[in-house]
């Protein structure tokens, strides 16, 4: 089956221009053409789907060309592209350390506030830190403090 680079960037929900681009770029080392067309096989849609993750693993257009050219000279280049997943999945944990403790502020504070409008002051909330909060706050407070 091939698609037409329409299909594949509503696929995607991508601007056909992204397409074009990654395509200018290279990412698509075997994109074959039917009358000057783009033509995209299974391959070609799988390669997207991977380009889209590495993207938003935070790897630049550059580095994902370097990736793509390295799946084109076979099982050599296997240990590098293994250490590529490695490093991109070190950098997406520390990020979603990062949004745990920005969700866990978010927590504590939506809590705070019930609170304080229950109460109808923050005195007697922040009397209650760290100590007397409730054990799920407890623990997003903590998170968030660190």
């Amino acid at each position: 089956m091939s698609y037409s680079i329409g299909q594949v960037a509503e696929m995607y929900k991508l601007p056909v221009s992204t397409v074009r681009y990654y395509d200018k770029m290279g990412l698509f080392p075997g994109l074959k053409r039917e009358s000057g067309f783009r033509r995209f096989s299974n391959v070609d849609v799988q390669a997207l789907n991977l380009i889209d993750c590495l993207k938003k693993s935070g790897l630049s257009i550059t580095d994902i060309k370097d990736f793509m050219d390295l799946t084109t000279k076979g099982p050599s280049t296997f240990e590098e592209r293994r250490e590529l997943f490695i490093e991109q999945e070190a950098t997406v944990e520390k990020e979603l350390a990062e949004i745990k403790k920005v969700q866990a502020m978010l927590q504590f504070k939506h809590w705070y506030y019930d609170e304080a409008i229950k109460l109808g002051n923050e005195e007697a909330v922040q009397a209650m830190i760290p100590d007397q909060l409730p054990k799920e706050i407890r623990a997003a407070y903590q998170l968030s403090h660190n």
